[in-house]
């Protein structure tokens, strides 16, 4: 599938230093993808310090579509880092990378709600 101007990530304007760590509409579609059990998320770190969020997109005989590798933003997948949605699991090294599986976390629950005396009277 080719990369088109809307799909390609805008890392460049992206790197500032006082970024704070949220989660927008992109955030969501990065967790959940690495949520899937079905699609294994990877981050490779380069020798450089680069970074790259990738997984494999599985073909789809309906449109004919992926059969390929797909990056994902890192900007958006270091703010889930930093916010700690997801974690990063035992490093593989290679001479000029390490590779990480990439997982969410578990969310903890919300806590209950406690009520007032007189509502849980009546």
């Amino acid at each position: 599938m080719p990369f088109t101007a809307a799909a390609r990530p805008q890392t460049a304007d992206l790197r500032g230093a006082g970024r704070t760590a949220r989660t927008g509409a992109a955030g969501t579609d990065v967790l959940r993808i690495v949520t899937d059990a079905r699609t294994p998320v990877f981050v490779t770190v380069r020798a450089d310090g680069r970074r790259r969020y990738s997984y494999w997109r599985p073909l789809d005989s309906a449109t004919g579509r992926g059969g390929c590798y797909a990056a994902l933003p890192t900007a958006e997948c270091d703010a889930l880092h930093a916010a700690g949605r997801i974690v990063l699991g035992e490093p593989i090294a290679d001479p000029d990378r390490i590779t990480y599986r990439v997982s969410a976390t578990r969310a903890p629950a919300a806590p209950l709600r406690v009520l007032p005396e007189r509502a849980r009277a009546a």
